[in-house]
């Protein structure tokens, strides 16, 4: 099961919305069940997603990134709470190493996992690699937003 389809089959996020025709839509999924498992996904880039021919731009990196650490987030405190959907998430910070160019002739791989956490936000680390090889690393705060806040019904 990926999150974004169960959980936000509506969102609009350019990163992980289902719902956005001309996003990255990316599908991420637990290996397992805990709260501290690893999240992963796979993405295939596009051409008009290349900085230049044959790697991947900077930027869609670091938005893939993003959005797949925010699901891991928003997974890992849903399952610490036991609740039935995950709280939605925001980034509070994270950043990005870019380690190697990024083919975007083949599929990147996405994987991360939360570090630490209190009730409400979550430190994740994440990686992208392509061909074997990780091509960049992340770090990130994720906080689980309340009623007020922009974000709160957009899952």
């Amino acid at each position: 099961m990926n999150f974004q389809d169960h959980f936000a089959s509506k969102s609009i996020c350019f990163g992980c919305g289902p719902a956005n025709d001309k996003g990255l839509r990316i599908k991420s999924e637990a290996t397992g069940e805990s709260a501290d498992c690893e999240v992963v996904a796979a993405w295939t880039p596009e051409p008009h997603h290349e900085a230049f021919p044959g790697v991947l731009n900077g930027g869609i990196v670091g938005s893939l990134l993003d959005c797949h650490m925010n699901w891991t987030a928003a997974w890992h405190l849903m399952k610490k709470t036991s609740a039935d959907h995950p709280p939605c998430t925001v980034t509070a910070e994270y950043s990005v190493k870019l380690l190697r160019p990024t083919p975007s002739k083949v599929p990147v791989r996405l994987v991360a996992r939360v570090v630490e956490s209190t009730d409400d936000r979550a430190v994740v680390e994440g990686a992208l690699s392509s061909g074997g090889k990780v091509c960049a690393t992340c770090r990130g705060i994720f906080v689980a937003v309340k009623s007020g806040h922009p974000a709160y019904f957009r899952w």
